[in-house]
């Protein structure tokens, strides 16, 4: 337990001496986000914070997961500090001048099949790799995707950084589970910068890298049993099916669906007069409400994790419609309605 306690809270004050580090940084090196039509704030902020996560994690999570000789393989522990390199290197230099599309995407293709062949290594068959490839880097864009409003992706990612700690714990595996708590303790030090009004945004160095650790650690409980697959993808549903429908949504449209966008319902909440506070209160309530029951009764009764995964999605997804219409029938404060 104290170990425990020590990775956690290394991670912590790491992450709060970085991100603090980054907002003068980024002042120095012109690294701000100014505000303009597709965008949700309203005064130049800095980005890269997510580089305090990054590093955090970096020097914690590998080493809680070797802290014990019932520890990870090292091929598992190796590639994902290596894919989490990668990736977050990629999101680093785009944060500093703009990546080419298909550059940044062969990275996170790297960095994930790395990871893959690790974790895949002994009795699995390499026929999930495909699966496993896809799921990593949709995960990787999705967090990138949903981190548009001050505090939303750290509250995520803390709410689901401590699912998964809590799955681990379930299933004996204290190394995983230090090592997603030290996620969690990581995000929070970025989020006490980021909460409204944001000192500073996280920047793909950070949300690529989270989306990475998400699907990785994700991918692990699967690994160690392939009935926590459902649980982690319902703690994982508020960004799932935002990301998923809208995206749906923009190609059935025919509009160019990886061009940047106000378009998410977390964007569509604040666009028809919602604070960015109030917009994440309403993913948290879902998280407590829905999906954190949702998840243990599909850990702790496997044999209805399917069924409960599947009407949780469809809860959100009905859930994600009505919010959607509402916000486009809401007039705005100077007469007439949103804009579609």
């Amino acid at each position: 337990m104290w170990v425990a306690i020590g990775w956690v809270l290394t991670a912590l004050l790491i992450a709060l001496v970085l991100v603090r580090t980054a907002i003068g940084y980024a002042y120095r090196r012109g690294m701000l986000d100014q505000p303009g039509q597709r965008r949700s704030h309203i005064v130049p902020t800095p980005r890269g914070g997510g580089i305090g996560v990054v590093l955090a994690t970096l020097l914690c999570v590998p080493g809680a997961l070797w802290c014990s000789p019932h520890g990870w393989p090292g091929s598992v522990v190796l590639g994902l500090a290596g894919a989490l390199v990668l990736v977050a290197a990629a999101g680093w230099w785009d944060d500093h001048r703009p990546l080419p599309v298909l550059p940044r995407l062969g990275i996170q293709i790297l960095g994930v099949v790395w990871f893959s062949l690790g974790l895949l290594s002994g009795d699995l068959s390499l026929w999930w790799l495909p699966l496993l490839l896809v799921a990593g880097v949709w995960s990787i864009n999705l967090h990138n995707f949903m981190d548009g409003i001050d505090g939303l992706l750290a509250q995520q990612t803390i709410f689901v950084a401590s699912g998964l700690t809590l799955l681990a714990w379930m299933e004996e595996q204290p190394e995983l589970a230090i090592a997603t708590a030290s996620l969690a303790a990581a995000t929070l030090g970025f989020w006490w910068y980021n909460r409204t009004p944001a000192r500073i945004f996280m920047g793909d160095v950070g949300s690529g890298s989270i989306g990475l650790l998400i699907f990785a650690f994700s991918a692990m409980l699967w690994r160690l049993d392939h009935g926590l697959a459902a649980a982690a993808l319902i703690l994982s549903s508020s960004f799932l099916v935002d990301a998923g429908l809208t995206l749906l949504t923009r190609m059935w449209r025919g509009r160019r669906w990886h061009a940047a966008h106000r378009e998410h319902l977390y964007q569509w909440l604040v666009r028809s007069g919602g604070t960015h506070a109030g917009t994440d209160a309403v993913y948290l309530a879902w998280n407590l409400l829905i999906a954190a029951p949702g998840a243990w009764l599909a850990a702790s009764h496997q044999q209805a994790a399917l069924p409960t995964t599947i009407v949780v999605y469809l809860i959100a997804a009905a859930a994600w419609l009505t919010l959607k219409r509402r916000c486009l029938r809401r007039k705005l404060p100077g007469g007439g309605h949103v804009a579609a």
